[in-house]
C-alpha cells in the first residue's frame, strides 16, 4: 500500500468520524471539535490531490496547497468566533445547550387553545 492510499484512507476516515460527530452530538463544543475534523479531513484530501499531480511528473499543483493554507486561516477564525458565540450562550443562558424549556401551567398546550 502506497503512501498516498494510507493519507486518502486515513482523510476518508476522518470526515467520516466528524461528519458522524457532527450530526450525532448536540452540545455545540463537541459539534464545534467534530467541524474541525471534518476540515481537517478535507485539507488533508487537497493535499493529496496535490501530491498525485506531482507524482504524475507535472510538478507540484499549488493550487490545492493554496486553498489548503487558506482554509486552515478561515477554519481558524470560525473556530475562534464559534468558540466566542458559544462562552457567550453559556453566560446567557447559563447551559452549552440549546434546548427550548416546556411551558408549565394551565395554558400550556398549544393544541387546546
Amino acid at each position: 500500500m502506497s503512501a498516498v492510499t494510507v493519507f486518502g484512507l486515513c482523510a476518508a476516515a476522518a470526515v467520516g468520524v466528524g461528519l458522524y460527530g457532527l450530526i450525532t452530538n448536540p452540545q455545540p463544543l463537541r459539534k464545534i471539535i467534530a467541524f474541525n475534523l471534518l476540515g481537517s479531513g478535507v485539507f488533508l484530501l487537497f493535499g493529496i490531490i496535490g501530491r498525485r499531480g506531482a507524482a504524475a511528473g507535472s510538478g507540484n499543483d499549488p493550487v490545492p496547497q493554496a486553498l489548503v493554507i487558506t482554509g486552515v486561516v478561515v477554519a481558524f477564525s470560525a473556530t475562534a468566533l464559534a468558540i466566542a458565540l458559544t462562552l457567550r450562550l453559556f453566560e446567557t443562558a447559563g447551559s452549552m445547550t440549546l434546548r427550548s424549556r416546556a411551558p408549565t401551567g394551565p395554558n400550556s398546550d398549544p393544541s387546546a387553545g
